[in-house]
């Protein structure tokens, strides 16, 4: 029997979509949009940089991961319409092939920028694979479940829905069952709170994550602000693959949310476009903290 690796079910399910037709979401053709790539931080090939050392212009060398990051042509690369979801499992995180340990690539959303890399798959990976086998026309809509949120009717049972992340429940319209809980934003800042992970297990990785989803609402046309007051420090790396929270204050719940895992982070502040945010802790290495606090915005 053939030995295999450890690999990380996030790296595996990425290797699986390039298998089932998927490019990386940083080559799309509409990529430069979304994204400042810089290609001279671009880590260069060590035989190639040896024969060329001499040079005194580097910027023309070939680098061994540059083909990661060719931008695809509309006659190359069919989206179907999708949206350019940061935190897609096809995306690399911000420092990969890196020279120098700066980012290679930056969201021009800079509130994405630790997103990229994620180590889940994204509910428009979803959304996409299921247009690109077809999945999609499964479920008549005259007898399919109403899905709310954006989500969609699940093609192997037409009368429950396949839900974005944060919603649960047969028609999305619940908060997902498990830890966490829904609070009331007012006028006056409220602290949420959250320890997730086994620190009595130090930093080894566990097989799966532990998480927790709360819902912060406000009354009906009211926006929610919500700023970061402290993180765990200590699990910060691309796609905050060890740990973090996601925020989801954009209009389309179906993209992934804004995920943070720097203590560095305290102080950002987002403004949600609907009057419920779901926000989603999570961890798979020792513990993660958050401490958040939220109102109805000004």
């Amino acid at each position: 029997m053939q030995k295999i690796g450890r690999c990380k079910v996030g790296t595996a399910a990425h290797e699986i979509g390039h298998t089932l037709g998927f490019f990386h979401t940083h080559s799309r053709h509409d990529r430069d949009k979304f994204i400042l790539f810089n290609r001279e931080n671009v880590e260069v090939s060590t035989e190639v940089f040896l024969f060329f050392h001499n040079k005194s212009n580097l910027h023309t060398l070939q680098s061994k991961y540059l083909d990661e990051f060719t931008k695809q042509t509309t006659l190359t690369n069919e989206n179907y319409g999708i949206p350019y979801d940061y935190g897609s499992i096809m995306h690399y995180g911000a420092t990969m092939a890196s020279l120098d340990g700066q980012p290679t690539m930056l969201a021009r959303d800079g509130n994405y920028t630790q997103t990229l890399g994620s180590p889940f798959v994204s509910f428009y990976d979803l959304i996409m694979m299921n247009f690109h086998y077809g999945c999609n026309t499964i479920c008549k809509r005259e007898t399919s479940a109403r899905c709310s949120m954006g989500g969609i009717p699940h093609p192997r049972n037409c009368s429950t829905c396949l839900c974005p992340t944060g919603y649960g429940g047969k028609e999305c319209k619940e908060r997902p069952q498990g830890c966490g809980q829904e609070y009331e934003a007012t006028s006056s800042y409220k602290v949420l709170e959250d320890v997730v992970g086994h620190p009595e297990q130090g930093y080894t990785d566990r097989e799966d994550y532990e998480k927790c989803t709360y819902w912060v609402k406000a009354p009906t046309g009211k926006k929610i602000e919500i700023e970061i007051v402290g993180l765990s420090d200590g699990l910060a790396v691309d796609g905050c693959q060890y740990g973090g929270v996601e925020i989801k204050t954009n209009k389309d719940q179906k993209l992934t949310g804004y995920r943070f895992c720097a203590k560095e982070d305290a102080g950002v502040r987002l403004v949600s476009k609907r009057n419920i945010v779901p926000i989603i802790t999570y961890n798979r290495v020792y513990f993660t903290k958050t401490i958040l606090k939220y109102r109805i915005a000004p």
